[in-house]
């Protein structure tokens, strides 16, 4: 059925219930001449008389009662589906589909999750966790969360945190062996531990800073890795160096089982942003969402 049919079988219902085109004409916002035209266009297409019209009043033929019976539940229908969507408007409830690298998920989203289950129980959260670049509109989510330089152009971003610095680091074992790197060209003599980013491919470029210099060197190693988590655990065990997030070696330096070297040359990474389409109209859901990651 084409869109111009099912307007006119709503103009038709409408007339009926108003009880006249002159009557219905304030409520739909057109003049009794133009539904008058409309109905009669409408007829000609069914090839069937719908409304018996005389100059005191207007009613529906044999043919038009029983299409409006059965017309009218899916009209109702379609209503409440429009009053519903308004009433949901102001009340937040549905799905949100986050992505977020793996870092960002167990540090920011996880820790929020519990209280936000309790002030939103009917809000659900799907958590994508991936370390690659995700275009969020494309693959069909309503946020994400990246580091910034990360982030494209034309997405609204809210920080979430400070960045943080990188720490070399490796096992006391391994340093007694073969020695501590002093400066960063001495790593191109030792087995690092790499990272391989998922969407690019490529390998982490180790970053140095130090009274503005900045140095971005290609390390070598025998393993490389896509898991932060691996690259702890291999450096806890001797296999070499790692860079690590200082707020993931932190417990492991605390304790001994690693210990961090070129301090002095310590480079940082950028904040955390969530990131989402454009401002308006947002779904209550993602608009709760975002207040709860905002919150401290």
């Amino acid at each position: 059925m084409d869109r111009q049919t099912w307007g006119d079988l709503a103009i038709l219902a409408a007339i009926v219930e108003a009880g006249g085109f002159s009557r219905a004409a304030p409520v739909l916002g057109v003049s009794a001449s133009a539904l008058s035209h409309r109905i009669k266009a409408l007829e000609s297409r069914l090839g069937v008389r719908l409304l018996n019209r005389t100059t005191r009043s207007v009613a529906p033929t044999e043919a038009g009662e029983r299409l409006l019976a059965r017309l009218q539940p899916a009209i109702a229908e379609i209503d409440q589906a429009v009053s519903d969507l308004k009433t949901d408007r102001g009340r937040p409830s549905g799905r949100v589909r986050i992505t977020a690298h793996r870092s960002a998920a167990f540090e920011l989203v996880q820790p929020r999750l519990m209280q936000f289950s309790l002030d939103h129980p009917e809000i659900n959260v799907e958590l994508v966790i991936d370390d690659g670049l995700v275009d969020i509109v494309a693959a069909g989510f309503d946020a994400g969360i990246r580091r910034a330089p990360s982030l494209e152009q034309d997405m609204v971003s809210i920080r979430l945190d400070d960045g943080d610095t990188l720490d070399i680091v490796a096992s006391p074992d391994y340093l007694r062996t073969y020695g501590v790197p002093l400066q960063p060209e001495d790593l191109f003599a030792h087995n690092c531990i790499n990272y391989r980013y998922p969407s690019a491919r490529s390998i982490h470029r180790w970053t140095f800073e130090r009274e503005g210099q900045t140095l971005a060197l290609a390390v070598s190693g025998t393993f490389v890795t896509n898991d932060i988590d691996m690259q702890l655990a291999s450096a806890r065990s001797g296999l070499g160096l790692a860079v690590a997030l200082h707020r993931h070696a932190a417990p492991f330096l605390a304790s001994g089982a690693l210990v961090s070297v070129l301090d002095d040359w310590q480079s940082r990474v950028p904040p955390n942003h969530l990131y989402y389409a454009g401002r308006v109209n947002q779904p209550p859901a993602l608009r709760a969402f975002i207040d709860a990651m905002r919150a401290k």
